[in-house]
């Protein structure tokens, strides 16, 4: 028998491999080609070119294969290095299938067949030829582990830890242990003047008690069915609501139950969310007018998914008779043609309690059509519920209540989010979203001109607009102002200023005087680029605050910013993104598909951030995430039929209505596509971390510190623990012993962290998605501070459901 065919079967797995690693090499040449079409990066077809020659080599068993393979490898290190330094997530994906098949490449049963001619002795003909792989190999796996230990994301500081301010004269409830509103009080500064739980003792935390409320997602919610709740606590009780609208009071010691009510909400199948982030609370002072007959001194507010705002006896759980009827008052008063749009218009965020009214807003459903109920803001009597004022951004002059026979206007801007009121200057600031739909506004008036995307003061007595301050001009990026107002005194050059600090789904925190709307921290005016779709336009310039969570680095994405699983679905993503237009933030929604960065759900959303008065400092949790917006014209037939829009499946040649996804904009040229910008397999294209923990100081304009926060242990198919850092639905809260506390990343976590340097300190797992802001307080009966989290999941995050209320004590 020849030597050639003695060594015929060890030749079959060159042969085989070299076949499989060719057409490898034949799809990343032909990807990278296209890439370069797009003027993209030219190492695709490079690499691609030499992974092909090695498959080539291969087929023919010539060990010269693995010398093409190593300059394969070594071109691979030298690119991926040069583009994104030594960041290891980034590194992962640009070297993953390079790495692994040049260890294939190694094994005896390839390099057993190799030869350096035909004629040549298949044992050891291959090892000087293998020298040069397995040096580059080496190089590329000290290049790994170099970039395994640095972190180039993780930016260190310290916060001051100094008392700049006193408490502010309004926190003696808070004092006393009391978390009274959603933001811990009116301020909404998410604070708690609560010292015993400390960095140094945080770590013994232990859970206390558990409650489950029983609300669980049924098979007719809808996908937005979420536990976005933090309670309040008053005195002995505790105070929360559930996704169906159940009030619930729970003893503050123990977390037993005390009373529910169920309002039996009339739950329609075209409802967008179905959520109820809290309620409110309101005490009978002394010297306010008295409820009527004495009943309820203490009430509790509860707003529903069927537009209804109801009273509540604090104490029992029974609606307050005298307010409005049988205590509960209608939210579709007043609303155009409210039979035709019922599930349309809800409050899903609590309303802001004063000394004598009770003022709510309420969302409308984004992105189904042009006919939407309006945005009006409205102030009840908190005794009586008779209407005090009204005030439409669509109709601003006129806040006298209105009459019987007469409407707000029809889709006005809307606050779906939390307000905050600053009783001694008696002004309540609203948060606005975006007149709908968000991603076109060739019809919008003078008045969603001026007001959508703003942060608006108004007079707590009458209404009347005392200031705007609007944070993105003609907003085609659904970038509403999506958080509670934080109000704090903050020491200025020019002394003590009362501010409002306002963060956003862009990352700006504006810091404004809360008397006058004027920048306190400088806010610049920017152009940004232009050419909207067809009959609309875009704003020539935006206001840019000098204080941002999104490093200047982040503000943007470049190609090089592509990220995947492996370097095919990577470079899928490259493609994506040059075929798509992206001009930086502000890109226009186009035909073509626009990046949105960053996306609308925000960098900052309805969780807001934390503020401690005291120190005059803050404390995020921002997220940077991607979207893609495409605008898809509507056709004839599909313009005639969404005159009629009264049924969200109905009238358009996209169905449905949702934040994300395909949305009808009925009534508009275009509807849109809205989606998270991702890889074919389903990963980001845009590579981590996407989410962080940051402190700010507040008194000098700067964010001090930012690290990852969060793993992908419930995001992988495996659970992996990696510190990636994911993003997070919820806000922080911070404390006056120094500890902040977190649950809402996307991984099943609470976490607490030392506030001055932003290191984890400890955490505890969650029975499941913990998509909300936590809150604090000091049990009556034992003295303990207890830490309050809700663990019910988020259903269009695709988190775990689950209806549990934990509170954790020191032992």
């Amino acid at each position: 028998m020849s030597e050639w065919t003695r060594d015929e079967a060890p030749r079959k797995a060159p042969l085989v491999s070299g076949l499989v690693i060719a057409l490898l090499g034949a799809v990343v040449t032909a990807g990278g080609g296209w890439l370069v079409a797009l003027g993209g990066s030219w190492y695709y077809v490079l690499a691609g070119l030499g992974i092909l020659a090695t498959g080539g080599l291969l087929i023919a068993g010539r060990a010269e294969a693995l010398w093409v393979y190593a300059i394969v490898v070594l071109g691979t290190v030298i690119w991926a290095v040069a583009e994104i330094g030594l960041d290891w997530w980034q590194l992962a994906p640009r070297g993953d299938v390079i790495f692994l098949i040049g260890l294939y490449l190694l094994m005896p049963w390839v390099t057993r067949g190799l030869v350096r001619s035909p004629g040549a002795r298949a044992p050891a003909a291959w090892r000087g030829a293998g020298v040069p792989l397995g040096a580059t190999l080496v190089i590329a796996a000290v290049v790994g582990l170099a970039a395994m230990i640095s972190d180039e994301h993780d930016q260190t500081g310290t916060l001051p830890t100094a008392q700049a301010a006193p408490a502010p004269p309004n926190a003696a409830a808070e004092a006393d242990g009391d978390w009274r509103a959603y933001g811990g009080s009116g301020r909404g500064d998410k604070y708690s003047p609560l010292a015993q739980i400390t960095p140094d003792n945080v770590g013994r935390l232990q859970v206390a008690w558990t409650y489950h409320t029983g609300d669980i997602r049924g098979p007719n919610d809808p996908q937005e069915t979420t536990y976005e709740l933090t309670p309040i606590k008053v005195g002995d009780t505790v105070y929360i609501c559930t996704p169906h609208d159940r009030a619930i009071a729970l003893d503050a010691e123990t977390g037993r139950e005390k009373w529910t009510f169920d309002p039996k909400i009339d739950e329609r199948k075209n409802l967008q969310h179905l959520t109820c982030r809290g309620v409110s609370y309101h005490e009978q002072t002394a010297g306010a007018p008295a409820p009527p007959n004495g009943e309820c001194p203490r009430r509790i507010f509860l707003p529903t998914a069927d537009a209804r705002l109801i009273a509540l006896d604090a104490a029992t759980g029974r609606p307050c008779p005298g307010f409005g009827r049988n205590g509960t008052v209608s939210l579709w008063t007043g609303m155009p043609d409210p039979g035709a749009h019922q599930g349309e218009y809800y409050s899903t965020s609590p309303p802001v309690v004063t000394r004598n009214l009770v003022i709510i807003a309420g969302e409308v459903t984004d992105n189904y059509s042009t006919n939407e109920p309006s945005g009006v803001v409205r102030a009840y009597d908190v005794n009586t519920g008779a209407l005090a004022w009204n005030f439409d951004s669509g109709n601003p002059e006129q806040t006298a209540p209105i009459g019987p026979g007469q409407s707000y206007v029809r889709n006005s801007p809307n606050s779906w989010s939390i307000s905050s009121a600053d009783e001694s200057l008696g002004l309540v600031y609203i948060p606005y979203g975006n007149q709908t739909p968000d991603q076109w506004g060739g019809d919008r008036g003078a008045n969603t001109e001026r007001f959508a995307s703003s942060v608006t003061a108004l007079d707590i007595a009458t209404g009347q607009v005392r200031w705007v301050f609007q944070t993105v001009h003609h907003d085609l990026w659904d970038m509403d102002v999506p958080a509670q107002p934080g109000l704090l005194d903050l020491d200025t050059p020019n002394g003590r200023v009362p501010a409002l600090v306002q963060a956003t789904k862009r990352g700006d925190l504006y810091v404004l005087d809360r008397r006058t709307g004027q920048p306190i921290i400088p806010v610049e005016e920017r152009p940004v680029p232009q050419g909207a779709g067809k009959g609309d336009h875009t704003a020539p310039t935006q206001p840019f605050s000098a204080l941002s969570l999104l490093s200047p680095e982040d503000a943007t994405i470049r190609e090089a910013d592509m990220w995947g699983a492996t370097m095919f679905d990577q470079l899928a993503c490259r493609i994506r993104f040059r075929s798509l237009r992206y001009e930086g933030m502000f890109t226009p929604p186009s035909e073509q598909g626009s990046i949105v960065y960053p996306g609308n759900f925000g960098v900052i959303d309805w969780g807001g951030i934390a503020v401690d008065p005291v120190r005059q400092i803050a404390f995020a949790n921002p997220d940077a995430m991607a979207f893609v917006d495409k605008l898809i014209p509507r056709t004839q037939n599909s313009q005639q039929q969404s005159e009629n829009v009264q049924h969200p499946a109905g009238g358009a040649d996209i169905a449905g209505s949702t934040e994300g996804g395909a949305n009808p904009n009925l009534g508009a040229p275009y509807a849109v596509e809205l989606n998270a910008f991702l890889s074919p397999i389903g990963f980001p294209c845009q590579a981590p971390p996407w989410g962080y923990v940051a402190g700010i100081d507040l008194r000098a304009g700067k964010v001090v510190y930012r690290h990852r926060n969060g793993t992908v242990r419930d995001l992988s198919p495996v659970p992996l623990p990696f510190k990636m850092g994911v993003p997070s639905l919820g806000g922080p809260i911070l404390t006056a012993g120094g500890v902040a506390f977190l649950t809402s990343t996307l991984d099943y976590y609470v976490r607490a962290y030392d506030v001055t340097s932003g290191r984890q300190l400890w955490q505890d797992r969650l029975p499941a998605g913990g998509q909300a802001t936590p809150m604090t307080y000091r049990a009556d009966r034992s003295g303990r501070q207890l830490v309050v989290v809700v663990a019910g999941g988020h259903g269009s995050l695709g988190t775990k459901a689950g209806d549990a209320v934990i509170a954790y004590g020191l032992p």
